[in-house]
């Protein structure tokens, strides 16, 4: 999950944030140091967190953080690649989804930055994943992605819709995760038609599936599968996003 919850639109700047605010978040949020910036792509960074709040910590693929935007209590949501609760770092895949807080908290970070975070918590329940395994998704899915692929043992496949395939592939790349299925966006959302064949043909197979992104196409996809035979006992769903709304997660 990364940056789910933008809107595309401006947001007008915050005024700082208050006494109660500021003792909320210090109740709340935990200290963290940005280590690292790694710049991927025009909407895509690599950012490296570490700090002694980090250790110690159990975390799970899957789980989220919510990192303060720094204004009042407006937070973004992401999902960690990878996290060492020993050394007290952990790694955000972070995607500039529209231009609000987070994008400008993406576009602005850099390395010895201050930020504050909450969680790990539970977004998405991946504990001992049956094979094989469809992971399906968009832009917002690609750190969950990259944490699947570095989980030993398991087998799994990548299907994403995106709008820039070149760029996508790239990012993905980047991560270590080298053949996902990669399909461009097209007008009306026809492009699953396709995805909801490729997935369905998998039912059979045994395969089970999680499918992540974007609401609307969550939606189409699960009735597809489910018609092909899928049991709920088979999918399991996480909304990051939809268009106009903001705070799924």
């Amino acid at each position: 999950m990364i940056d789910q919850t933008e809107r595309s639109q401006d947001v007008p700047p915050a005024a700082q944030p208050g006494y109660v605010t500021r003792t909320l978040l210090r109740w709340m949020m935990r200290p963290a140091r940005i280590a690292a910036v790694e710049v991927l792509s025009p909407r895509f960074r690599l950012v490296d967190l570490e700090g002694e709040a980090l250790k110690g910590v159990a975390w799970s693929v899957g789980q989220k953080l919510q990192i303060s935007m720094g204004t009042g209590l407006t937070t973004r949501t992401y999902t960690p690649t990878w996290w060492d609760g020993e050394r007290g770092k952990t790694r955000l895949l972070v995607f500039a989804h529209g231009e609000g807080p987070g994008s400008r908290w993406s576009e602005g970070m850099r390395e010895g930055d201050a930020c504050q975070f909450f969680g790990p918590r539970r977004s998405l329940d991946l504990a001992g994943p049956a094979a094989p395994l469809v992971l399906f998704g968009d832009e917002t899915s690609f750190a969950l992605a990259a944490a699947l692929r570095a989980t030993p043992g398991l087998d799994a496949s990548y299907l994403f819709e995106t709008t820039d395939v070149t760029q996508s592939r790239s990012v993905l790349e980047a991560t270590g995760l080298i053949g996902a299925s990669l399909i461009a966006r097209a007008a009306g959302d026809a492009h699953l038609t396709a995805i909801a064949a490729e997935m369905s043909s998998r039912v059979a197979r045994g395969a089970h599936f999680v499918l992540t992104g974007k609401a609307q196409s969550i939606q189409h996809l699960s009735r597809a599968l489910k018609a092909a035979g899928a049991g709920s006992s088979r999918i399991k769903a996480k909304a990051y996003w939809a268009p106009g709304k903001t705070g799924l997660d």
